[in-house]
């Protein structure tokens, strides 16, 4: 069975990602609109009643602006833990609140959606709760790991399971350092409940590298403090000092903010 991935938006703007087979799928976050989400899949030939369920990882607004309109709507269950819908149903943003679609996951308690065995696991950042997920398919690890404060031993060990990855490279350092953001927000974002820069990813997947990772998509890259190139090519330099060739050993792949990725098929 095909093993699928998309990113439909990955920014600041809204988050939305797709992991699917040949049946079926599942959605992570919902900050994007619902004929957004809609267009992406159908494009791809997916139509919205093969969504199984959505996996929410935090209740910042670009990550769950929509999801009322997933759940209480369509009527697809949403998972998040108990924190993070509360912070959903307590967000003046969120239209539709989750009452039938509501569905709550203990972290590291996994849930089984068909064919799919969905880990959530904790994740440092400044929203009322966050996770990462694991989600297993056959011989695949596919793990998602966004609005990451820094990289904990929990984050790492759940990471190092991935053949195929989705991290966060969300600034350049000295993009952010000079740039125009006021000095709390700069703090804000270089926190250790803030986000993960192009350097610390790079350093991480570099010194944690195995053969077994296949495919790596870095997101959430900042609008103002970041380019898809500089983020490849920090990892990239990384990974050189260490004998490991983009292309050859790994892909490393930037997701755009606000329009969807190609579909990748994965192996």
């Amino acid at each position: 069975m095909t093993f699928k991935f998309q990113s439909i938006a990955s920014g600041s703007s809204g988050n939305c990602y797709y992991l699917g087979t040949d049946d079926y799928g599942i959605l992570f976050d919902a900050g994007v609109s619902l004929r957004s989400i809609k267009k992406a899949l159908k494009d791809n030939g997916i139509e919205m009643d093969r969504i199984m369920a959505v996996f929410i990882t935090h209740d910042h607004t670009d990550h769950v602006k929509y999801v009322g309109s997933l759940g209480e709507k369509l009527g697809i269950p949403i998972y998040a833990t108990e924190l993070v819908h509360k912070g959903i149903n307590s967000s003046p943003q969120i239209e539709h609140k989750l009452t039938v679609s509501r569905r709550t996951l203990v972290k590291e308690e996994p849930i089984i959606i068909r064919d799919f065995k969905v880990t959530a696991f904790d994740v440092p950042h400044d929203a009322s709760d966050c996770v990462g997920y694991q989600v297993i398919f056959g011989e695949h690890h596919w793990v998602l790991a966004t609005d990451v404060g820094r990289i904990t031993e929990k984050v790492a060990d759940f990471v190092r399971t991935a053949n195929h990855l989705v991290i966060e490279t969300n600034y350049d350092p000295e993009m952010l350092s000079k740039g125009k953001y006021p000095d709390f927000l700069k703090e804000r974002i270089s926190g250790e409940k803030g986000h993960l820069s192009n350097t610390e990813t790079a350093e991480f997947l570099a010194s944690n590298f195995d053969l077994h990772l296949k495919n790596i998509w870095l997101c959430h890259l900042s609008k103002d403090n970041n380019h898809p190139e500089l983020a490849v090519k920090t990892v990239e330099m990384a990974m050189g000092q260490y004998g490991i060739r983009i292309g050859a050993d790994v892909n490393v792949y930037p997701l755009k903010r606000t329009t969807p990725s190609e579909m990748f098929y994965l192996k």
